[in-house]
């Protein structure tokens, strides 16, 4: 929010837009949003729900869809808070986080993981190649 801005808090949003299904007024009703709520955040991920389709089958319900996507967002979020809290090859403090989400504008998020010789390009593969993504 304003208060947000004004005060520099880091403030990041996760949010979704309708599906295709839903018409093109309820998805301009859409933009115009994220267009006012792009102003008063740092970061806005922004999550199509058409997109789940890519993950479904025909067995998919729709409350297990959006399970996948909420697991999605949820291990991204994870990632970025497990670089500050766990020790490892890497450690990050806020302070890096928030340089680094700073005014960044849109984003987008995936995550990758993998084991074997070429595992960092497998991981950094499968995180680029998220179906949610836009």
């Amino acid at each position: 929010d304003r208060a947000s801005k004004e005060k520099k808090i880091l403030t990041v949003g996760v949010v979704t837009k309708p599906f295709g299904f839903e018409g093109v007024r309820r998805m301009r009703i859409a933009e115009l949003g994220l267009e006012e709520l792009q102003k008063y955040v740092d970061t806005l991920i922004v999550i199509p729900n058409q997109n789940l389709f890519r993950i479904a089958n025909e067995k998919t319900t729709f409350s297990d869809a959006f399970k996948l996507a909420d697991n999605v967002l949820h291990i991204g979020i994870r990632g970025v808070t497990d670089l500050m809290v766990m020790p490892g090859l890497i450690n990050l403090d806020f302070a890096d986080i928030e340089t680094v989400m700073s005014e960044m504008g849109k984003a987008m998020i995936g995550t990758g993981e993998a084991e074997g010789e070429d595992r960092a390009i497998s991981a950094a593969e499968a995180a680029i190649s998220n179906p949610l993504l836009e």
